[in-house]
């Protein structure tokens, strides 16, 4: 049985996680994150008492080499990237896209081939190493993930997949990070999905940072379905310049007990932020979902939408936060978390925030926590459908605000398809 240890206690995490002939600058990057991790605070998650958990139980031995199952290839045939842990499944970008300049790669083939690039963009805008310990342990210990570029002007119309799988066959450290960098005026569209492989009790470490330059519009859907025994921090943040735009649409269906942080800094005058979360927690899960949208420029504008189901004794905490900095004159900032209990043993918590240093804006909030609608469920159950059945219906019907805005009918359809296993594995357990 593999040991688990403390980051405090073993630098042999640090070299394990190096890719291979890592350049200098991202040596460095490393060695300053490692250094600073016993001196950061663990990020706070009103509501959420998330520090017995083991999201620091890393493995002190190096991944093993591993065989792709049937499975994971078949799913990778409709995605353009697919990686299982540290192996790189599948790189596929379409010729008349690389002939554009566009550049999709796993990270460790991007510190080489773009380094410039990686360098000028990760950990430099949408995330900072020292913000808190868990952004320093992605830093140092990031192992696995993807680089995307999109250059200035160029429109890519079909949608950009992803697949990364944390393979806990084994004892295994998933540390993924994905940089994403929208050129100026660029338009692209882009789905992650992340899954688990295996039982065996891994934490998972999951960090997106989009860098959105001025006039760009990025489309980012996130379908998360990490397994029952993984403990994750999910991470994914938007830097936007003037004008920018990204649209988030993200589906935490984990089995397993969440943190989740979601921030836009929209810093340049015009950029504009939608965040709309659907999360679903079931049996004894813990999830806790910060989002936050901090206005830096003139007229910007960041509205989040989270909706929430909760089943057996499970608990779902929503932190929205609308941050308008002192000077943003102009900007706009809503936000609506809804949460839907199913079980009279659950706990569910839609906590809004405004933070407001600016007189010359628009802001609002609204916030429910409520049990299912008993007339819908009476109509529904007289036509002869079963509680269970009635029950996924509604909650469906919640959901649908969300899930009608996904722009993509398959993701669409893939975030319909793990709701509802949600739903049905999730009823009667209390």
């Amino acid at each position: 049985m593999m040991k688990t240890t403390t980051l405090e206690m073993n630098p042999v995490l640090l070299q394990n996680a190096a890719f291979s002939n890592e350049p200098e600058w991202l040596q460095t990057l490393r060695k300053q994150a490692w250094q600073q991790i016993p001196t950061l605070a663990m990020p706070v998650f009103a509501k959420i008492n998330y520090h017995s958990w083991p999201l620091l139980a890393f493995t002190n031995q190096p991944a093993l080499n591993v065989t792709v199952p049937e499975s994971i290839q078949n799913d990778a045939s409709g995605y353009q990237f697919a990686s299982l842990g540290q192996l790189v499944v599948k790189t596929a970008l379409p010729d008349e896209l690389a002939t554009q300049g566009v550049i999709l790669c796993d990270m460790g083939t991007a510190i080489h081939q773009h380094s410039d690039l990686v360098r000028k963009f990760l950990f430099q805008k949408a995330v900072h190493v020292d913000e808190n310990r868990l952004t320093a342990v992605n830093a140092a210990l990031l192992n696995g993930g993807a680089f995307l570029y999109v250059p200035d002007n160029v429109e890519v119309k079909a949608p950009i997949n992803l697949l990364q799988v944390q393979d806990s066959r084994q004892a295994g450290n998933f540390v993924n990070h994905t940089l994403i960098v929208a050129g100026e005026n660029s338009r692209f569209q882009v789905l992650q999905r992340s899954e688990t492989l295996g039982e065996t009790a891994n934490p998972a470490h999951i960090m997106v940072e989009i860098v959105a330059q001025a006039g760009s519009y990025v489309r980012f859907s996130a379908l998360d379905s990490l397994g029952e025994t993984t403990h994750s921090y999910i991470n994914r943040r938007g830097f936007l310049a003037q004008d920018a735009r990204i649209d988030w649409t993200v589906g935490i269906l984990n089995d397993g007990n969440t943190i989740a942080d979601f921030d836009s800094d929209l810093v340049g005058s015009g950029s504009h932020t939608e965040m709309q979360t659907v999360a679903i927690s079931t049996n004894r899960q813990t999830q806790g979902i910060d989002t936050q949208v901090t206005n830096h420029g003139h007229h910007s504008e960041g509205n989040i939408l989270q909706r929430g189901i909760l089943l057996g004794r499970s608990a779902l905490v929503f932190n929205g936060i609308g941050k308008i900095i002192k000077g943003a004159h102009g900007a706009k900032a809503q936000q609506e978390n809804r949460v839907l209990m199913l079980s009279p043993k659950a706990r569910g918590d839609a906590n809004p925030i405004l933070l407001i240093d600016e007189n010359d804006v628009i802001a609002g909030h609204a916030a429910s926590v409520g049990r299912i609608n008993q007339d819908q469920l009476y109509y529904l159950m007289s036509r002869g459908l079963t509680k269970d059945v009635a029950q996924r219906l509604v909650a469906r019907g919640f959901l649908g605000v969300v899930l009608s805005d996904i722009p993509v009918a398959e993701v669409r359809q893939q975030m319909i398809a793990l709701i509802e296993r949600k739903l049905t594995n999730g009823q009667g357990t209390e």
